[in-house]
């Protein structure tokens, strides 16, 4: 298909517009100028019956008032040829009657009459006018309507080019306005980052050039942001990446004393383990972001508090492993989305409040309704976050305290998980901290219709 260009289009719209203001200004110059001609025609032939009356009341016989393009009849009271100018006088006796000619009828009726049409007598074109005489009798002039039509045409020819002239010039200037309207468009992507409603060229384009600023800035934003996570991943990968390589190269090369061995291989486990996580959260984020925009999540009534119980129950024995109590306060909550999604959401919420806590301290996992709308809460007794780093703790591999969070095995993207899963459901996140006493982060969702009760949650 072949690509619109804006200027070339604009172009032929002017076209268009130019020849379309052309056209219709020849035929209302054409119309005008027949009318106006005509009403010479009349005023001209009304001045001449009015010098041959005048002429015919001195005492002047007709045939030396007659010329050779305007044609004189005299006709008498019953409607009898008395003269006519254009004929041989014996040729009047078998001209038939005229009372019946439009222009005769309305001299007689009011004076004067006009009118246009082919001669009966001699099958030409005429235009007409008949003036009553004092006598009774009527005057008529005849003029011969291709004397008209031939100064008409002459004039035909002048019109054409003039017209001729008129298009070409609007041509040229249709493709010359068309390129002085487009060529300032074509410096706004040129110059993004500096646009201002002062160099936006049409005051009508600032909506457009604030949207393409700020499509910029995103798409700047995104870009630090993945060059950022590239960075980030790639340290991230090689930490682990290399102790378990200088394990395996210990052990290879027979360095490792035999008691070394298991704990060699504890380490190695540890760190592939750490590392498989590592890639698990990271491949989540990017199918995150696939749906996000392709917007591809399975959205469907359910209620969170079976989720989050589920998530409870499948934690149960990390929390034991680390001396935590997961504490459950479970009602209702009915919300719109994708189970497996919200299901992950619950998980990570609760990873992070154990990760980040003490031996004998506390996870709560509370869902329910809250103004009408479902939401989930997990609040524990750990050690906090600091309100300095709060803002930041949803930024992927954010870490409060890096050494105390590899040593937890965390991946420094459980939050940005859930940010990204809430943000997928419309959801609104909260979060209170303080350190020393623990952190509650509230996830609010849009309203929902409530769950039956007769139907198990979708999971």
């Amino acid at each position: 298909m072949k690509q619109r260009s804006i200027e070339r289009e604009l172009s032929h719209c002017l076209m268009v517009l130019s020849l379309g203001a052309v056209l219709i200004t020849a035929l209302l110059l054409l119309f005008f100028f027949h009318r106006s001609f005509e009403r010479q025609v009349r005023s001209d032939m009304a001045i001449s019956a009015e010098s041959i009356v005048g002429a015919l009341q001195a005492g002047a016989a007709p045939e030396s008032l007659a010329t050779a393009d305007l044609r004189i009849t005299l006709i008498d009271t019953d409607g009898t040829v008395l003269y006519d100018s254009w004929l041989p006088d014996g040729a009047l006796e078998k001209y038939e009657n005229h009372l019946d000619r439009p222009e005769v009828a309305k001299a007689l009726a009011s004076g004067s009459g006009f009118d246009q049409r082919k001669s009966d007598t001699t099958g030409q074109n005429f235009t007409y006018y008949a003036l009553a005489l004092t006598d009774g009798r009527v005057l008529r002039l005849a003029h011969y309507t291709a004397s008209t039509e031939a100064v008409y045409n002459a004039m035909l020819p002048m019109i054409g080019v003039i017209l001729i002239v008129v298009a070409v010039t609007a041509l040229w200037l249709s493709a010359a306005m068309s390129g002085k309207i487009v060529q300032p468009l074509q410096g706004i992507a040129e110059n993004v980052d500096a646009l201002t409603e002062q160099t936006v060229p049409y005051s009508e384009l600032i909506p457009f050039a604030q949207v393409l600023q700020e499509d910029h800035r995103l798409r700047a934003e995104m870009e630090k942001q993945r060059a950022e996570f590239t960075a980030n991943v790639s340290h991230e990968l090689k930490t682990p990446l290399t102790s378990i390589s200088g394990y395996a190269e210990l052990l290879e090369n027979g360095i490792a004393k035999p008691e070394d061995m298991a704990d060699f291989g504890r380490k190695i486990h540890k760190e592939a383990t750490r590392m498989i996580g590592l890639v698990a959260d990271i491949l989540e984020l990017s199918d995150l972001d696939a749906k996000k925009e392709a917007s591809g999540c399975d959205m469907l009534p359910l209620d969170l508090s079976a989720l989050a119980r589920d998530a409870a129950q499948d934690l149960a024995l990390n929390a034991r492993n680390r001396y935590i109590t997961i504490k459950k306060n479970l009602s209702p909550a009915p919300v719109v989305g994708d189970s497996k999604l919200l299901f992950d959401l619950c998980i990570n919420l609760l990873d992070n409040g154990i990760r980040y806590n003490r031996p004998g301290g506390w996870v709560c996992i509370s869902t329910g309704q809250q103004n009408g709308v479902g939401y989930v809460q997990v609040s524990d007794n750990g050690i906090g976050i600091p309100a300095e780093s709060q803002s930041r703790v949803f930024e992927r591999f954010y870490r409060v305290d890096k050494s105390r969070s590899k040593a937890t095995g965390g991946t420094g993207l459980g939050l940005a998980i859930v940010k990204h899963i809430a943000a997928l459901h419309g959801a609104n996140i909260s979060l209170q901290s303080e350190v020393g006493n623990g952190t509650v982060i509230l996830i609010t969702f849009p309203s929902a219709p409530p769950i039956d009760s007769g139907k198990a949650p979708a999971l």
